[in-house]
């Protein structure tokens, strides 16, 4: 046998073995979606992006990404507000739900601002969660405009706030990489 016909054996047996390593990864990734691994993190995984930077709240609430040499995600004290409520609830809230979160808003937000709830920053709240007000989709925007400040583009989306409409609106960012001081 010739060396053009052993290159093009090989080249048929590389395809065909690429095409059962497709069809097992395809497999392995229904099995993940079954055991309720969430789409984002199967996403970083075959992208190489598993390694996304870690996200740290300090005591004091400041949002840090990454590890030794850390960058604050800053946010005025509201938007900061809505965000660490939605970290806080990994399985994620349907926005016409959210007035049922009023009473976490107001503490998580009581703690951003030491001087305490002014009547305005009451209004605030309420507009957040009136539903015929856009302020909500507002504080998201700001949210994902503060993550792209400090992050490459492909991986904004796994810090953020998202979800299809009248779904629940989480962060998908895997809870193993946030740290809560």
């Amino acid at each position: 046998m010739d060396q053009k016909m052993k290159q093009l054996i090989s080249k048929e047996l590389e395809q065909f073995h690429c095409s059962i390593l497709l069809k097992e990864v395809k497999e392995k990734v229904r099995w993940l979606r079954a055991y309720g691994v969430a789409d984002a993190e199967i996403e970083a995984i075959l992208h190489k992006e598993e390694l996304l930077p870690e996200l740290t709240v300090t005591k004091d609430y400041k949002i840090m990404i990454g590890g030794d040499r850390r960058q604050e995600v800053e946010m005025e004290p509201l938007v900061k507000t809505i965000y660490l409520l939605f970290l806080s609830h990994p399985e994620g809230i349907v926005l016409k739900y959210l007035p049922d979160y009023r009473k976490e808003l107001r503490t998580i937000y009581r703690q951003l601002r030491p001087q305490g709830l002014t009547e305005r920053a009451e209004k605030s709240i309420d507009n957040v969660i009136d539903s015929t007000q856009n302020s909500i989709n507002e504080k998201c925007a700001r949210i994902r405009k503060a993550f792209s400040d400090v992050l490459p583009q492909h991986i904004v989306r796994y810090y953020t706030i998202s979800g299809k409409r009248g779904e629940a609106k989480k962060i998908s960012l895997p809870r193993e990489l946030v740290v809560w001081e």
